[in-house]
């Protein structure tokens, strides 16, 4: 026992699994910039990050269930103060600067906020799941999340919070009458919006977000929207099976500006061109042996709160990870979303390990318990 634990369920392996990750995301990260201060940001974020998860670890996750309305404001807070504080780059208002800390994007931190507050609200109204009443307020309190980060603009991750709060939900006991339901307005909802992007129509999309969409729906005609993923796609073939080694320099796409921040929304075709097929294979892989340890914790919590939130830290690393890998090999339009444990930058890095570190308290206890 340590701190009223048993020691013996703290899942090693996932921890072993996500510092393989960050150990090849440095040495991907310093081949793709060759900038050390960089490196040097991304090993310490690696320290106080696995520190975090280690404390959290073995903090009681059902001491949240007081604090989850204001986490809920705290993420509601956060991304306001990002649209009037916030400092503008690439087009894009999404990071603040903080005194003594520097730059960290809040939208990163909310979706951790977001699955701790869904898993809440959704195991106190558990027997009330599949009431409208329920559904639509749990809908208007994503909306305004959704809504703010929306306004940043940063559509790729307003996807991620959907995609992860409908997961979450449906793990939390809905309805296939819902979902059946959901699938016959989205469908052919899904179908007049390609219709309208078309013609031109959809007056919610920034222009390069649509000029994306159209480039993924009709590539030879916006082929030069599509220049970077081509690239991309040109990285990873030119790697083969074995690669062509770290730090390769000569030809590659990394030079002459092939790829733009290869060491986040990109560093997938850097893997592939320098790794080859059994680097992308082994990433793909320790990616899933997570998402897969995450739902094993799942499985075997005895507690709606802590199931939900261990499915959420699932699906969000998921789904993270297979828009980053299905942007780099052609597979989605073109996102901003990095790769978990792998791609540069904090405060992704920082928001993950937080996830982490209470998806492993969860799986200390196994046991019902009454709070």
């Amino acid at each position: 026992m340590f701190l009223g634990y048993p020691i013996k369920y703290y899942n090693y392996r996932l921890v072993l699994y996500i510092l393989a990750l960050n150990f090849l995301g440095v040495l991907v990260i310093r081949s793709a910039t060759q900038d050390t201060a960089q490196v040097s940001k991304q090993l310490m974020g690696i320290g106080i990050g696995v520190c975090i998860a280690i404390v959290l670890s073995f903090v009681d996750y059902h001491k949240l269930s007081s604090l989850s309305v204001l986490i809920y404001f705290g993420c509601v807070a956060g991304l306001l103060a990002v649209l009037f504080l916030g400092e503008e780059a690439n087009n894009a208002t999404r990071w603040l600067k903080l005194p003594g800390i520097g730059q960290i994007q809040p939208s990163e931190f909310v979706k951790i906020g977001l699955i701790i507050f869904f898993s809440w609200f959704f195991s106190k109204y558990q027997e009330k799941i599949n009431f409208l009443s329920t559904l639509l307020l749990s809908a208007a309190l994503l909306l305004v999340v959704f809504g703010l980060i929306y306004e940043e603009p940063d559509l790729s991750t307003g996807l991620v919070i959907v995609f992860v709060f409908i997961c979450v939900l449906f793990a939390a006991g809905l309805s296939y009458r819902w979902i059946l339901r959901g699938m016959a307005v989205l469908v052919p909802g899904g179908l007049v919006f390609i219709y309208l992007l078309l013609q031109d129509k959809v007056p919610f999309l920034k222009g390069y977000q649509a000029r994306r969409i159209l480039a993924f729906i009709d590539r030879e005609k916006y082929a030069e929207a599509n220049l970077q993923q081509d690239n991309s796609i040109m990285a990873i073939g030119s790697g083969m099976l074995h690669g062509k080694g770290l730090n390769y320099t000569a030809n590659s796409v990394k030079n002459g500006n092939f790829l733009s921040e290869e060491q986040t929304d990109f560093i997938f075709a850097v893997i592939g061109e320098e790794l080859g097929f059994i680097g992308c294979t082994i990433v793909i892989l320790v990616i899933a042996l997570i998402v897969y340890e995450c739902l094993a914790m799942a499985g075997r919590c005895k507690d709606m709160m802590g199931r939900l939130m261990c499915v959420g830290m699932a699906a969000l690393l998921a789904f993270q990870s297979f828009s980053n890998i299905a942007v780099a090999t052609g597979l989605f339009p073109n996102t901003g979303l990095p790769l978990p444990f792998v791609s540069y930058g904090v405060s992704s890095l920082m928001s993950m390990y937080i996830g982490i570190g209470l998806t492993l308290n969860v799986g200390l206890q196994r046991k019902n318990t009454n709070y």
